[in-house]
């Protein structure tokens, strides 16, 4: 069985759920190490990554971790 978060690269286009909405964006860098990115320390690791992403909408980036982020075309 594969993680969902392997499934997850740079590049892809993805969604997220943010204050009510669907926002669209960008995975810009997968995360393995405590780190600070969009503004805030992110405590991540090689077992337990997170994800920098650029919203298409607003161009601000954002940490999420994989179980946030659905690939475009994926609604599983």
């Amino acid at each position: 069985m594969t993680k969902k978060d392997d499934d997850i690269a740079k590049g892809d286009e993805v969604s997220w759920r943010s204050h009510g909405q669907e926002v669209p964006g960008k995975v810009t860098k997968k995360i393995t190490d405590r780190t600070e990115a969009a503004g805030r320390t992110v405590d991540a690791s090689k077992d337990d990554p997170q994800y920098e992403v650029e919203s298409d909408r607003s161009g601000r980036s954002a940490v999420h971790k994989p179980g946030a982020l659905h690939k475009k075309g994926d609604r599983s």
